[in-house]
């Protein structure tokens, strides 16, 4: 258990992460939105294909990270216009896509389990994000942009709705004529094109997975490598300080990009 976990976060696996979350955060950084069809802050973008891709290559775990990195990127490239509100409900829409199509192709490393997963992702990641925006997003939005003002948000929705979106019908059709399908949408696309990616780079992925992952020994080598392991305790030093600062290095990265993230919000 701990050679697998101390494998885990190799300096590949790293790399890797870094190449998916660093295309993505940059797709992340050029959404637009589509004015005929939703409110202006609901914009689109192409961040969940190298997320769902990197997601089936290296795991749920490398494809949460992915997810939380390409935020902190795209903070970092174009800021935020909405007090980090947007960005915490893509942060959370994108984790409820990634993370269970993950998991369950995982289990099941065959197109129909990556059809599965995509399905459950994409199910979890609309589900969420209606709840997120009833709950907390909406109201919090409202507070910190408008000062609790419901005028700017029923404004925008009767522009595309007519009079009878008013406050009292504003989370009926936001949510389900705006979130709902606009979440939708986000997630069909990622699935469109990451299928038949997925079908020419499937060996790819496999092989990837199987440099990645730790290969499991029969009891006789286990025991023969134990045996060497304590004669060559030097060796298992190496490694773990190794690990130690490629896990530091990544800390560092990460905090470098949350500080010029708050540092452009409020230098801004």
């Amino acid at each position: 258990m701990e050679k697998t976990q101390r494998n885990y976060f190799s300096a590949t696996r790293i790399s890797i992460i870094a190449m998916f979350s660093t295309l993505a955060g940059v797709l992340y950084a050029f959404g637009f939105p589509i004015a005929a069809a939703f409110p202006a802050w609901l914009e689109l973008n192409f961040s969940d294909i190298p997320a769902l891709i990197g997601t089936f290559a290296l795991g749920p775990l490398s494809g949460g990270i992915i997810v939380f990195v390409k935020v902190l990127i795209k903070l970092i490239i174009k800021g935020t216009s909405t007090v980090f509100v947007g960005e915490l409900a893509d942060l959370l829409v994108g984790m409820a896509f990634v993370v269970p199509a993950g998991l369950i192709y995982k289990r099941r490393r065959t197109f129909k389990g990556a059809l599965a997963g995509m399905g459950a992702g994409m199910f979890c990641s609309v589900a969420l994000s209606i709840l997120a925006n009833w709950l907390v997003l909406v109201p919090f939005y409202r507070q910190l942009l408008f000062h609790g003002s419901w005028d700017p948000l029923v404004g925008s929705m009767q522009a595309l709705f007519g009079a009878g979106c008013d406050e009292g019908t504003f989370y009926t059709f936001y949510l389900w004529c705006s979130v709902l399908p606009f979440n939708a949408m986000r997630c069909l696309i990622a699935i469109a094109v990451t299928l038949p990616v997925y079908k020419h780079v499937s060996r790819l992925i496999n092989r990837l997975n199987a440099k990645l992952s730790p290969k499991e020994k029969e009891d006789g080598e286990s025991a023969m490598e134990d045996n060497k392991e304590k004669e060559g305790g030097e060796s298992a030093m190496e490694d773990n300080k190794r690990v130690i600062i490629i896990a530091c290095i990544s800390a560092g990265v990460v905090l470098l990009l949350v500080a010029g993230a708050l540092l452009r919000y409020f230098l801004s």
